[in-house]
This record gives structure tokens, sequence and C-alpha cells, in this order.
């Protein structure tokens, strides 16, 4: 018997949501797709201003924090036929990077991180940056679709230049669809949900809040369905809106946290 034969997995995230099904379904699972959040990439005069700036030599570090951000300032430097350009600004500079996500996007650009986070999270790429000195230098530091006050504050402190670069910002998701996901966890209609980055367990709270039914879903979530977080960040967000217990992956992968998932299922059968 496959390990997640006759359970509903709900999908939280956007991208990937394919890939995602496939790999639910292979383990014997029902796939449904609730979109939790909505992502808009800010196409904008400001963005390409932010990587022209990279390419005058302003910065000595940059620090990426999301795959998907740093290969949307690479998109705008390509997109204003300055991709060359940015490219060698970016061999010039120090870079920093939390996540796997942007290792791998320096390793397809043969680029290698002064800085790395140690766990995933703020505070591990915080640890690793606190062994630098960075009095008096300057940093691009690239945003995840909403502040980071404890980089920025970081930064501050030690008395560097911080500029900040937004290249999307997450957005409430669909009414509609966060209704029939607050209804499918309150009527125990699916087995879990999958979390796959920090907005969503804040707007599906927040969502719950408004509906005044709050406490019910956590309590669904303390009791009959299961909270799966792609990794450490994500659940972190999850454990700060009252939803504490939950599955999550060693490593941060989503293949890596479907098949957690399904030994969870496995072991609570033992």
């Amino acid at each position: 018997m496959k390990k997640l034969q006759d359970k509903r997995i709900v999908f939280a995230g956007q991208r990937k949501a394919e890939e995602i099904r496939k790999l639910i379904e292979n383990h014997g699972g029902t796939f449904l797709h609730r979109p939790a959040q909505g992502t808009v990439f800010l196409n904008d005069e400001q963005l390409e201003r932010d990587v022209r700036k990279i390419m005058s030599g302003h910065f000595d570090w940059i620090i990426f924090t999301t795959g998907m951000g740093a290969d949307a300032i690479l998109k705008k430097a390509d997109e204003i036929g300055e991709k060359d350009g940015y490219l060698s600004a970016l061999k010039r500079m120090s870079i920093g990077i939390r996540g796997y996500k942007t290792a791998q996007f320096l390793k397809k650009l043969d680029l290698e991180a002064a800085v790395r986070d140690d766990d995933g999270s703020n505070a591990g790429l915080l640890r690793e940056l606190k062994k630098h000195h960075f009095e008096g230098k300057k940093a691009a530091l690239q945003l995840h679709g909403e502040q980071a006050p404890e980089l920025t504050g970081f930064f501050h402190s030690n008395k560097a230049e911080c500029c900040e670069i937004q290249p999307y910002l997450h957005t409430s998701p669909d009414e509609k669809i966060m209704e029939k996901l607050i209804h499918e966890i309150l009527e125990r209609k699916v087995e879990a949900v999958f979390f796959t980055s920090k907005p969503q367990g804040k707007f599906l709270m927040e969502f719950a809040r408004v509906k005044g039914v709050e406490e019910k879903v956590i309590h669904a979530f303390s009791t009959d369905v299961v909270a799966l977080a792609v990794g450490k960040v994500t659940a972190q967000t999850l454990q700060e809106t009252g939803i504490t217990r939950l599955v999550v992956p060693e490593l941060e992968r989503m293949g890596s946290a479907i098949v957690e998932l399904g030994n969870y299922y496995e072991e609570s059968l033992l």
C-alpha cells in the first residue's frame, strides 16, 4: 500500500503545482490545489534602476534571499539588454545567499557565495553575516515579497548602507479559494495542507480570523489535519500563527516534504 493512499493533500503554493500533483499521486494521494497567496512581479522602472546601480559598481555586497527573486533581477537585466554587464558586476561583488534555490541560481551562473546561511533561514544567514566586517560597506538586499527588518537592521547597526531590492510582492489570495479551503479544513474533508512559503500560513489564518473561525482552524490542525511545511522558515511562521503540530523535512525540498508526510502517516499506523 502506498504511503499517501486515500489521503487528500491540499497544495497551498502557486508554482510547480503539476510537479507536486505527480509526486502526491505517485504516493497514492489525492491532490487538491488551493493557492493561499498571490505573487505580483514588479516589472517596473525601479527594478531597472536597481540593476543599473548594481552594474555601476556602487555595491560591495549583494544578498539574495530567494531563487525566484535572484532570477527576476537577472531577467530584468536581460530585458534591458544588460545581462552580460550585470553578470560581470556580480563577479566583482561579495555574494550572500539564503536557501538552496539561491545556491542553485549561483551554480548555474558559475558564481560562488561568500556567505551562505547554515539552516535555510534569515537567522542562519545573519549568523554567517556576523562573521564579516560591514562597517562602511554598501549592500544590496533582495527582499522576498515582504520586509525583512532583522536583515536591514543588521546592516544599519553595523554602519553599512543597505539598499532594498523588491522584485515582487506577495498579495492576498482569491477569497473564494480561501473560503473553500477553510470549509475543507473545518469539515475534515482534507487530511493535510502543504505550505511552501511564509505568506501562505499568514494569509490563511488572517482569513480565518476575519471569518471568526481562527480557533476552530487551529484545533483542526492540532487534531485531524496535518500541516506540512516545506522547511524551517515556513514552519516557524506557521508556529507563530498558532499552528504548532507540524511535519517538516530535514532538507528544504518539496519532494522531501512529500516523502516526510508519507513517513509520518506510515509511522502513525505502527
